[in-house]
């Protein structure tokens, strides 16, 4: 029976050596071109110094809030579903860039004429911009 484990172990362990394997590099690459990370994050932003621009200016309407705001939630969400990656740095810094800028863009959505309200919008969107900024760089020493 000892024997019958040993030859079932010695038989897997030469199977899995056979497998081909990824380098964590690699499988970041793959991430990269297949999620279109560089697009996404020019993007998103993009967005944010729309929004940004829009919350600084204090004639910016509501309306014009709304619509500034909303299309980086927008892109915010669709790029937090692209999560994770193959590395866990990476996941860390980009779930929290977009979990701040989601945040900015409710905060925004909700500023109205609100002086204090924009206030905190811009904080949580410049967060989310220095974060993207140390993931990108984070995706860029990992590749």
């Amino acid at each position: 029976m000892i024997r019958h484990v040993g030859v079932l172990l010695a038989a897997g362990l030469t199977l899995a050596a056979c497998g081909a394997t990824v380098s964590s590099a690699s499988a970041l690459r793959d991430w990269v071109s297949q999620t279109g990370y560089h697009n996404t994050s020019l993007a998103i932003v993009a967005d944010a110094r729309h929004a940004v621009r829009a919350l600084e200016n204090p004639s910016t309407s509501p309306k014009m809030l709304h619509l500034v705001c909303g299309v980086l939630l927008y892109d915010t969400e669709s790029a937090n579903a692209s999560l994770p990656t193959p590395d866990q740095q990476a996941t860390t810094l980009l779930s929290r860039a977009y979990t701040d800028f989601g945040a900015g863009a409710h905060q925004c959505y909700d500023a109205g004429a609100d002086h204090v309200r924009r206030t905190a919008a811009l904080g949580s969107l410049r967060a989310g911009g220095a974060a993207i900024a140390e993931a990108t760089a984070r995706i860029a020493a990992a590749t």
